[in-house]
């Protein structure tokens, strides 16, 4: 058996295309709420792969289920169906509001086809409104639904588009928890409103109740159909199964990615049979969406968070790290605001700070403590649902210190 290829952070910029531009370190192995990096050093990752790994780093109930999954069939082709997408689409749609469910690889896959069935789903009923045009998609400033051209033009970062033009037509931008415009802006050329319970990527900022129902009517009222993007606040990270059934409002359809394959790539989609219909056999596909291996991986993510145990953790966990947190800002008065829910936290700098975010996650790093940006102006963190409370204790150690350095990385730098 030959060596591995010899590699190192610089390897990086060698060889990968620079989209991105990751952390010094690299990490080699992980268990449960730890990582190590090439030179063994441990870390508390905060980041759970950016929401995503739910039951931590080589969950041993996983690892089993993929070794068992990989002895009998990964993948077939859609042409097809198998068990294991059978039983988890069984188990989310008896969890849920949903009749049907459709599976892909991501939270951006998982979008496309969201926003793709509503506009057929408009198409398909037009005889019911004397054929009057209805594909508007309304969407909120800030929000962010994946990459690709039709997605990352839904969202409302321009910084995202920019020099991708020209973008989709009929997409319109409102302020996130702003009703009003809402209520002035959707019409019944609308054919859906998409929106994050809890805007992530746009600074961990959680809808006004108000704004969600308000939202809800409108749909109603001009037959737009409500598009949750659960991409990130779903399976459990907000201390219930999906953030919507905390606010009581159901969406006509529903996005999750993310913690459902604990890290290995799926995605879905949630909706009603009579929304369903709309994705007749050829209007939309994915080549390993449902694959074997993924679904096996989900079905099992599902059992393991979907306890009242495990959820009831969640909002524990939430109290002990935020009132952490706030003693903390106590001390170092570098936050304006702790925010979020469940295990989706953000921290948000006040004015004088502003832009230093990734200052802090730089020299949280230093002490051993893997966190994330929300923009410039939020560290935020998004950590295993299973998070030990001494790995809490040594993040908030780690973050007070952090704070504490006279570093150009340091908030006391900041303060000067």
């Amino acid at each position: 058996m030959s060596q591995p290829i010899a590699v190192t952070r610089q390897t990086f910029d060698d060889v990968m295309v620079p989209n991105y531009a990751p952390a010094q370190m690299v990490p080699v192995r992980g268990e449960g709420s730890r990582m190590w990096d090439q030179q063994g050093r441990e870390y508390v990752d905060f980041t759970g792969g950016i929401a995503v790994n739910a039951l931590g780093h080589a969950n041993p109930e996983l690892v089993k289920v993929i070794e068992e999954q990989a002895r009998k069939v990964w993948h077939i082709g859609n042409g097809y169906t198998n068990e294991p997408v059978l039983r988890l689409a069984k188990a989310l749609t008896e969890a849920t509001f949903a009749d049907k469910a459709f599976f892909c690889n991501s939270g951006l896959e998982a979008n496309e086809a969201a926003l793709k069935l509503a506009r057929r789903y408009a198409y398909d009923h037009a005889a019911e409104r004397g054929g009057k045009e209805k594909s508007e998609i309304v969407s909120f400033y800030n929000s962010f639904h994946g990459r690709s051209l039709f997605t990352v033009s839904v969202g409302g970062q321009a910084k995202y588009t920019e020099g991708f033009g020209p973008i989709p037509a009929g997409i319109m931008h409102l302020p996130y928890n702003d009703l009003q415009t809402a209520e002035a802006t959707i019409s019944d050329a609308t054919a859906a409103v998409i929106v994050e319970p809890v805007q992530g990527e746009g600074g961990v900022l959680p809808a006004d109740p108000e704004f969600l129902k308000g939202l809800r009517a409108l749909c109603d009222k001009h037959g737009a159909l409500l598009i949750f993007d659960e991409v990130q606040t779903g399976v459990g990270r907000t201390g219930t199964l999906y953030a919507y059934e905390q606010y009581g409002v159901t969406p006509d359809i529903l996005t999750t990615a993310k913690a459902l394959g604990n890290g290995y790539p799926i995605g879905g989609l949630l909706t009603t049979s009579k929304i369903a219909a709309s994705f007749s056999p050829g209007t939309h596909g994915c080549t390993y969406g449902g694959n074997p291996l993924a679904t096996a991986i989900a079905g099992r993510v599902l059992e393991l968070i979907n306890t009242a145990e495990m959820l009831g953790g969640v909002k524990t966990r939430h109290e002990h790290f935020v009132k952490g947190i706030e003693a903390i800002n106590a001390r170092h008065g570098v936050f304006a605001q702790v925010r979020g829910m469940g295990l989706l936290i953000g921290a948000v700098l006040k004015p004088e700070f502003a832009g230093r975010a990734k200052d802090i996650v730089a020299e949280a790093e230093k002490q051993g403590l893997m966190l994330l940006v929300a923009g410039g102006d939020v560290v935020r963190g998004g950590s295993t649902v299973i998070l030990a409370m001494r790995d809490g204790r040594a993040a908030a150690e780690a973050i007070d210190k952090a704070l504490s350095q006279k570093t150009p990385a340091g908030a006391d730098e900041v303060k000067a």
